[in-house]
Order: structure tokens, then C-alpha cells, then sequence
């Protein structure tokens, strides 16, 4: 069969394909007959759907490295599994308990973790950034050089945390509680410690205040003599005591101590 024409021909969004041989276009409604097929795969090409973004593997069971991308995981018993350098992007752990649980270099980017409990767990290195956390439970947490940057922390329980090298960049600490939490290295930098619990904190080099929000923030007993990025108006706003160190070139208000809530 000789082929008599090739045409292939894009433009404002048609296509256009003509592959005659010369005795179908020779024939009437030869041409339309032999084209049915090819404009019927050209049209399916064109309006196939992308392919989209896949949940993870919901139904596998929490081992190291698992993948529960946009997965439901709320109010399940997980305390003490094994998931680390897990997928945890956007996975909901509303309620969950997560006690002991190793979540080492885990990816939770995302993940709502309200009501929940990670106490006690293992998660240094771990990606927090961005989740949603209110009242979450991480008394204990191990959690060296992790990210908590732009995270919903509001009323989080961080007592005796270890916390070193961690950044809580931007994040939202709103009546948060760091009791006996260690913090060396910690970054704060523009995050709202508005009535955030400092004290009994212990650290033993710099930690990062520039610019964050501290509106009645407890530092009573804290030596912050090391602390960066601190300004007399931020120390204005703070709740400090007699025993409060502050950074070279700082004083306490006269407002010192603040009252009770």
C-alpha cells in the first residue's frame, strides 16, 4: 500500500493527521473510513487526565520507614512502633498515641497531631515543620537538631524535652510548657512564646530570641545571659524575677514579677 500523503499539524490547541494510501482516498468516504481509528487515538491522547499525586500505603503496618503520605492514623494506639525515616507528610494523628515511639529522622511535615501524645519518643533529627499540635503531648520528647519551623504548637507540653540544636523558627507557642526542657541551641527566632513556660529550663550555650513575641513569657530563675537576639522591648513584656539573668546591655522592668495568672 503506497502512502499518499503525510500531514501532521499542531496549532491553537487541534491536531490535525492525515495518513491516506491512495486507494482509500480514491474511494468516497474512504478517507473518513480510515480515519475513525487514528482521530479516535489522537482525541484519547489529548484529553488523557494527568497522572495525580498517590496517597502512601495507608494499610501498611508502622515499621521503619513506612510511607502514610495523606493517610487517617487518628486515635490508634502506636505507642512504641517502629517508624523510623518514615513518610508521615500529612498524615492525621488526631488523638494517637505515639508514646515511645521512634520516629527518628521521620518526615511529619504537615501532619495534625492535636490531642496527641509523643511523649517519651525518640526523634532527633525528625521534620515537624508546619504541623498542627494543639495541647499535643511531648513531655520527654528526644528531639535534638529537629524542625518545629511555622508549627501550630499552641498549649503544647514540652517538659523535660531535649531540645538541642531544634528550631522553633516562626512557630506558634502560645502558652506552650518547656519545664525542665533542655534548650541548648534552640532557635525561637520570630516565633509567639505569648505566656510560654521558660523556667527550670536548662541550657549551656546561645539560644535564639530575635525577634519572637514574648508577651508575658515565664522566665522567672532563667540565666539568659548567653540568650541572642533579645531587646529591651521584648524584656519589657517578659515575666522575670530577681533571679533572672539577662544579656549584657539588658535590664529588668520594675514591673518584675509579674503577677499570677
Amino acid at each position: 500500500m503506497n502512502i499518499h500523503q503525510i500531514d501532521l499539524h499542531q496549532g491553537h490547541g487541534a491536531s490535525r493527521l492525515s495518513l491516506l494510501p491512495n486507494a482509500a482516498a480514491s474511494k468516497p468516504g474512504g478517507a473518513r473510513r480510515l480515519l475513525a481509528p487514528i482521530a479516535s487515538f489522537c482525541l484519547l491522547f489529548l484529553v488523557a487526565p494527568a497522572v495525580s499525586h498517590a496517597a502512601g500505603n495507608c494499610k501498611d503496618s508502622a515499621v521503619a520507614g513506612a510511607d502514610w503520605t495523606d493517610c487517617n492514623k487518628k486515635a490508634l494506639m502506636l505507642g512504641g512502633s517502629d517508624l523510623q525515616g518514615a513518610n508521615l507528610v500529612n498524615t492525621d494523628f488526631t488523638l494517637t498515641d505515639l508514646r515511645g515511639a521512634n520516629l527518628t529522622n521521620a518526615n511529619l511535615e504537615k501532619a495534625t497531631l492535636v490531642r496527641s501524645s509523643v511523649a517519651g519518643a525518640t526523634a532527633n533529627g525528625a521534620n515537624f515543620a508546619k504541623i498542627e499540635a494543639y495541647r499535643c503531648n511531648f513531655a520527654g520528647i528526644a528531639a535534638e537538631k529537629a524542625s518545629f519551623v511555622n508549627s501550630e504548637l499552641q498549649r503544647a507540653n514540652f517538659s523535660g524535652a531535649k531540645l538541642t540544636g531544634t528550631s522553633f523558627e516562626k512557630a506558634e507557642l502560645g502558652r506552650a510548657d518547656f519545664d525542665k526542657a533542655e534548650l541548648t541551641g534552640t532557635k525561637f527566632s520570630h516565633a509567639n512564646l505569648s505566656r510560654a513556660d521558660l523556667t527550670n529550663t536548662t541550657f549551656t550555650g546561645s539560644i535564639d530570641f530575635q525577634g519572637a513575641f514574648m508577651f508575658l513569657t515565664r522566665i522567672e530563675g532563667v540565666n539568659l545571659s548567653e540568650a541572642t537576639g533579645l531587646e529591651q522591648e521584648q524584656v519589657d513584656m517578659m515575666c522575670g524575677d530577681s533571679s533572672t539573668k539577662l544579656p549584657a546591655g539588658l535590664k529588668a522592668p520594675t514591673g518584675w514579677p509579674c503577677p499570677t495568672d
